[in-house]
């Protein structure tokens, strides 16, 4: 004999249980706090590459492309650098770049500058040039030829990987939403894993070309408006469309 389908009424953002609902908006408020800490991250960062506030194409083409009429390390003391030391003190460090930093002038003056304003961090931080030794100096001084083939695979595989689930998640969460048309909920999850797929490869490709700046913006931009939209609209559905007393039924009922 089958058995009668259990009543799945409850299986939707407004109704849903509220243990699950906990969990639920417990996730996304951690999540929309970090995706926030990530964006002031990127200002700090990359927003700073061409020495100006704010993100723009110039700062991603520094970023990925380099600023081949400079050193990386005069970009970085005209930009995210910049409050690290004196402009008198920059200006200095910058000319002896510009002039191949020659290795004689390390010993009785340069060394000394580092160790004043700069080994603080660049020698007690793992992934950044160690600039108690003249050999990541001299590296950073050389033409700033962008991101590394190597540091560009690090950071791509820990985005894909990382973002994807957190895209997963939230989407998971937005298809127990309702009254959302079937097609637009379908575009609205997958839109963010395109959009993060359209970013990671403009970071190759603006290796390649700085004509490519471009894509890395409209990914950036596109995945974080349709991540956001799922977001405010699960967060509205589970604590302020729950309070109408509607019981809304099965939300993927129409895909079962």
């Amino acid at each position: 004999m089958k058995s009668a389908p259990p009543n799945l009424a409850w299986l939707n953002l407004p109704n849903m249980p509220l243990p699950i609902k906990a969990l639920f908006i417990g996730y996304l408020l951690v999540i929309g706090v970090g995706l926030c800490m990530a964006g002031l991250q990127i200002m700090l960062t990359h927003g700073m590459a061409d020495g100006k506030v704010g993100l723009s194409v110039d700062d991603i083409v520094y970023s990925y492309y380099g600023d081949r009429s400079g050193s990386k390390l005069a970009s970085k003391l005209n930009g995210s650098m910049i409050d690290k030391a004196p402009l008198e003190v920059r200006q200095d460090i910058i000319k002896w770049a510009q002039q191949g930093a020659p290795e004689s002038q390390w010993e009785p003056h340069f060394k000394g500058v580092f160790a004043q304003h700069c080994i603080m961090c660049h020698s007690q931080i793992p992934g950044i040039p160690n600039f108690t030794k003249f050999e990541e100096v001299k590296k950073a001084a050389a033409t700033n030829q962008g991101a590394t083939i190597s540091g560009l695979t690090r950071v791509s595989h820990i985005h894909l990987f990382g973002i994807s689930f957190i895209f997963f998640f939230i989407g998971f969460i937005f298809s127990f939403a309702v009254n959302i048309p079937k097609k637009l909920k379908i575009i609205a999850i997958a839109f963010p894993f395109a959009f993060l797929l359209i970013d990671v490869l403009s970071w190759w490709l603006t290796k390649l070309s700085p004509n490519f700046a471009w894509f890395t913006i409209i990914g950036g931009i596109g995945y974080s408006i349709a991540s956001s939209g799922m977001w405010v609209i699960s967060m509205y559905q589970m604590l302020v469309l729950a309070r109408n007393g509607k019981t809304y039924g099965n939300a993927w009922e129409q895909d079962l």
